[in-house]
């Protein structure tokens, strides 16, 4: 007969610690009980368990004490904190260290059912699948970057993704999905820039039947869709400010309430955003609020640009090569690859794919030579021993480069933004996150 999950309550309050034994009693688990760190250190070399629910404040330290301890000695436990009402800032602490979840007081028993079942389906690192969302590359920027993917999906931490456009920010978010303990339910990704404003709360929340012309049914929102789950928010920061204002609410509360409907209703999901555009500057600038920005970037990973591991160009090609080929047999002559490993890649990966797949429409037979890449005009890398003109580090060199490009272009245009976009073969939108990115007037 398999034993039941133990669990280890750390609490000082003995009525919510009976509470706890109670209602996990009821789920077919195992619990001990510890009213102080010195205890909880004590049960944890003494026994082993499956779970730890830890207050942050204990007689005799904080709860963050239980979970570095637990994370120097058995890092594959999950460890979840109960905070003060209102006390987000230990909450955020405590996420940013390592915990898996938390839980604000007074404890809500459906919230803390969800969260133990969430948390006893956390994999053990040893049985992660390496095919989970594919991110190609063994470059030292990539090999860190599923380092920290690994360590990502053992919490329910919400993610902030930055990164270039087409550098991997949707990948990155789904292989965090895939590793963790909600890879059963449905990874939603919600494109944040490509629903007109007038219908955001509805899509986002759902709607009643008859809430408005043409409801004839109920509707459920992305948060519905994604219960269990994993809502990935693309391109976050194009959120408009009055919808800010409902998300922070639905990621505080842990509820939704329909258009139309009187009633709230609780849902389950992990928040990852992400976005190409500098948040702090735009909360600077008033553009994004503060408050939703400290929510959404509990962890923040960088995605690298494919600047910055040109060794990982040549395998991503033959990689992308498979899979638009369907099967045959494609090569790349030794000049075009040449040309993909100095071409800067503005676009990343995304790019690297749009040209591969113009080049399999251009090749004649299973061969793609220099001319059938057919590359855009731009500033190609080259590496430091081989040009002098490529003064201190490749990104500073870059952004000098695309500054003077985009000066040229308003002058040209007399400062028309749109006739100035046009010119340069890039949308107003790209142009105008060019222009604050580099800090031109």
């Amino acid at each position: 007969m398999l034993k039941a999950p133990r669990v280890l309550l750390v609490d000082d309050e003995p009525d919510l610690l009976d509470l706890m034994e109670i209602t996990l009693a009821k789920m077919g688990l195992d619990t001990r009980r510890a009213a102080s760190v010195s205890e909880a250190n004590r049960l944890l070399d003494d026994e082993h368990f499956d779970l730890c629910l830890t207050d942050m404040r204990l007689t005799d330290g904080s709860g963050l004490e239980v979970l570095q301890r637990i994370g120097e000695r058995h890092p594959a436990m999950p460890v979840a904190v109960i905070t003060a009402y209102g006390n987000t800032g230990n909450a955020v602490d405590a996420l940013k260290a390592g915990a898996f979840d938390y839980l604000s007081k007074p404890v809500a028993l459906d919230q803390l059912r969800t969260l133990i079942k969430t948390a006893l389906k956390v994999p053990e690192k040893d049985n992660v699948g390496a095919a989970a969302g594919e991110l190609l590359g063994e470059s030292p920027p990539m090999q860190e970057i599923r380092k920290q993917i690994g360590k990502l999906a053992r919490t329910q931490a919400p993610v902030h993704i930055t990164g270039e456009s087409g550098s991997g920010k949707e990948l990155a978010a789904r292989r965090i999905h895939l590793l963790g303990s909600r890879a059963d339910h449905a990874f939603v990704p919600v494109n944040c820039g490509a629903i007109p404003e007038t219908l955001m709360e509805s899509e986002f929340f759902g709607y009643r039947k008859g809430a408005f012309t043409g409801a004839n049914a109920d509707h459920e929102g992305f948060f519905q869709a994604a219960s269990g789950g994993t809502l990935f928010l693309d391109e976050v920061a194009d959120l408009p400010l009055a919808m800010q204002v409902k998300l922070l609410r639905a990621i505080q509360e842990k509820k939704v309430r329909r258009v139309g409907a009187t009633q709230e209703e609780p849902v389950d999901v992990r928040i990852i955003s992400a976005t190409h555009q500098k948040l702090a500057k735009m909360v600077e600038s008033g553009r994004f609020r503060q408050d939703l920005y400290y929510r959404l970037n509990v962890i923040e990973l960088n995605m690298p640009s494919l600047r910055e591991r040109p060794e990982d160009i040549a395998p991503l090609a033959l990689a992308l090569l498979g899979k638009l080929s369907h099967g045959h047999t494609l090569h790349l002559d030794a000049e075009a690859l040449r040309l993909l490993k100095t071409y800067a890649f503005p676009g990343n990966v995304r790019e690297l794919e749009n040209i591969l797949e113009r080049a399999l429409a251009l090749a004649d037979g299973n061969t793609i030579h220099a001319g059938d890449l057919n590359l855009a005009p731009g500033p190609a890398f080259q590496p430091a021993n081989e040009s002098d003109s490529v003064p201190g580090n490749l990104q500073d060199y870059l952004d000098k480069v695309e500054r003077e490009a985009l000066i040229k272009a308003l002058e040209q245009t007399r400062h028309n933004k749109t006739a100035a976009a046009r010119l340069l073969g890039v949308t107003f939108r790209s142009l105008r996150y060019r222009l604050e990115r580099l800090g031109i007037e």
